[in-house]
């Protein structure tokens, strides 16, 4: 039979504060969720050193971007300021592109690099003066007849305006044409000021001409001097960069030349031979002119096809001369957003909207220069970042020398060291994570590496015996 006295152990008081159950409890159940939990506190990070990190990336790369920026537009400032240097300069080069190939193989004949420039420029004046002895006589025979159907055009529009519906009469007529002519006296003098700006503008082309002229002789003569020149002002190493990147512009500038000039070729051979099939005098002159003013980006192409045009009315009458614009039209509107963009895409690769849209900027900030010289900008642009790319896909290992296709034994050595730079690199990369992953026991000497750690480690071992001296009983 139990008693239910309590016994001492039962009655004595109980030394677990009564909120201890609790705080067990909570203990408990803290074990059990963390032993629930599919990570380990050691292995997270904090979400604001997560956040931090970011941030600190974002800004570093902000910075880097306005630095560029800025730099960019104070080059754009620069180029501004000296363009009328320059200009003579890249032009000078585009020449060179088309005359380069007869020099050069001149010159592998025997003849001094002197002479063979002179003959490469004599020889294209020769040819512009041969188009021109052709084409004339042609101009000459129909001009006359051309200037007599324009003036019976003239007459045909008066009589067109005196009849239905406009029914002018012709002292109307006159009192109209007197008034044009008095406001021509009028603005004589503004008119005035306009031509002598002009025949300034005309002497500075000529003086830009002249310049561009003697610097495509000496181009021509003197061109494959001008690398050692470069590679003794920056030096070995950024030469053979230097070397390489202006062999891969150069390569896409004669890309873009002939591009350019087998477009202007189609232009020409296709109005051409819609003003053959339509009996447009002077069809052959005009053929011409549209070949040539292919070059010109825009401006040419809108006059070529203007005067297309007008002849065929002064000549044909307005059936004609409405087939002459559609054909005029067709063939633009073909070359410039087809046939143009894909031939200079393929010369350059580029794609064809980066043609479009490097002309459309070149035309907005710098007229018809800048549409001209656009897409070889934009191909300059394009060779550099291609080359600093396979500079980089050969440091991080993702390429070899022999992946690159370079143009230049300096491009084949600058291959070989960028290897030798990602060799080194991985190397020091594995040997950081070695050191990191297996760190040295406590009784291995040290490795120093320079002389402040050998002074380091040698203090603490002073440090450490009077540490045990002091110990000792």
């Amino acid at each position: 039979m139990t008693s239910d006295i309590p016994t001492p152990e039962e009655s004595a008081p109980s030394s677990t504060p009564p909120h201890a159950e609790n705080t067990g409890s909570f203990t408990e159940a803290t074990d059990v969720f963390e032993a629930m939990s599919p990570h380990d506190d050691h292995a997270r990070i904090d979400r604001s050193e997560v956040i931090a990190h970011g941030v600190k990336v974002l800004s570093t790369w902000c910075i880097r971007i306005l630095i560029i920026a800025a730099t960019a537009f104070a080059t754009w400032y620069l180029l501004k300021q000296v363009w009328r240097g320059i200009l003579p300069v890249i032009l000078a080069l585009i020449v060179c592109t088309v005359l380069w190939p007869p020099t050069i193989w001149m010159r592998r004949k025997g003849i001094p690099s002197g002479f063979a420039a002179l003959i490469s420029i004599l020889a294209s004046f020769g040819f512009f003066g041969f188009l021109i002895w052709i084409i004339a006589p042609d101009v000459g025979r129909q001009s006359q007849t051309l200037y007599f159907q324009a003036f019976e055009g003239i007459q045909k529009i008066q009589l067109w305006l005196q009849g239905p519906p406009l029914s002018l009469d012709s002292e109307e007529l006159n009192d109209r044409i007197n008034a044009a002519a008095g406001w021509f006296q009028s603005k004589s003098g503004t008119i005035a000021g306009e031509i002598f700006s002009g025949l300034g503008v005309a002497t500075s082309v000529l003086v830009t001409l002249g310049v561009v002229l003697v610097l495509t002789f000496f181009f021509l003569k003197d061109g494959e001097k001008f690398l050692p020149w470069v590679r003794g002002i920056v030096g070995k190493r950024a030469g053979w960069h230097l070397t390489e990147l202006l062999a891969r512009s150069w390569i896409t500038l004669c890309g873009f030349v002939r591009a350019q000039a087998l477009v202007s070729l189609v232009d020409a051979v296709a109005i051409g031979g819609g003003l053959l099939l339509l009996g447009v005098p002077m069809a052959l002159a005009l053929a011409v002119l549209t070949f040539i003013a292919g070059f010109i980006p825009i401006v040419g192409a809108f006059v070529a096809g203007t005067l297309a045009v007008l002849v065929a009315l002064v000549s044909l009458g307005l059936t004609k001369a409405v087939i002459t614009l559609i054909i005029v039209l067709a063939v633009q509107q073909l070359e410039g957003n087809v046939l143009s963009p894909i031939l200079q895409s393929r010369a350059m690769n580029l794609h064809p909207v980066v043609v479009l849209v490097s002309v459309t900027l070149g035309g907005s900030l710098f007229g018809i220069v800048g549409a001209f010289l656009a897409v070889p900008t934009a191909a300059m642009i394009a060779v550099l970042f291609r080359y600093l790319q396979d500079m980089t896909a050969l440091r991080a290992g993702e390429k070899t020398a022999d992946d690159i296709k370079f143009v230049t034994r300096a491009g084949s050595i600058t291959g070989k060291f960028g290897e030798q730079k990602n060799q080194e690199l991985i190397a020091a990369k594995l040997k950081s994570h070695y050191k990191q992953s297996s760190p040295p026991p406590r009784d291995a000497e040290p490795q120093p590496e320079d002389e402040h750690a050998v002074v380091l480690q040698s203090l603490k071992a002073k440090i450490s015996d009077l540490t045990h001296l002091f110990h000792k009983p």
